[in-house]
């Protein structure tokens, strides 16, 4: 055993307790204040329309990554559709990302029977996934503010009244 472990003066370790404190505060705090940008990326809907997030500068965007085998995007996507419908006159746009692994028949049809009325695309290599961090999980829902910042990342199903909060701040922004 070390001994000078053994003679540690308790204002040494209560200094450099402190500073240990104040180091994780700091990075905290850093780490709230920056924004991370959104990846430069285009989306190509069902239709060949294209868009980039670029484009959608000015707008609150939510991209939500999907899958049709996932129940949980299965259940949630009634409540995207009202939110959607809720918010796109005021400066919403929302972009479905469908996995990868998704067969794109079963999106397609999924999208024309719930009648889906935001941009669907496929992810047929993953590029679209792998910018946004490797997304793995669905549903994994990105919001990005005007600036083409994200601000919020949700992993499983949001709450919504707490999503549609964030929205309407970030459309009177």
């Amino acid at each position: 055993m070390n001994s000078r472990l053994l003679h540690i003066n308790p204002m040494q370790l209560f200094q450099h307790a402190t500073r240990l404190l104040l180091a994780v505060v700091l990075i905290s705090v850093l780490s709230a204040c920056s924004k991370q940008a959104a990846p430069a990326m285009h989306f190509t809907d069902l239709k060949g329309n294209k868009v980039s997030l670029e484009q959608l500068k000015g707008k609150v965007v939510m991209v939500n990554f999907w899958a049709t085998s996932c129940t949980t995007c299965v259940a949630e996507m009634p409540e995207m559709i009202k939110t959607y419908d809720k918010y796109h006159a005021q400066g919403l746009e929302y972009i479905a990302v469908a996995m990868s692994y998704d067969p794109p028949n079963y999106v397609l049809n999924f999208t024309e029977t719930r009648q889906l009325p935001f941009m669907v695309t496929l992810d047929l290599e993953g590029k679209l996934a792998g910018s946004f961090g490797d997304v793995k999980l669905t549903p994994t829902t990105f919001v990005i503010d005007k600036q083409g910042n994200i601000i919020k990342k949700y992993v499983g199903a949001p709450e919504f009244s707490e999503l549609h909060q964030l929205i309407e701040k970030q459309i009177a922004a």
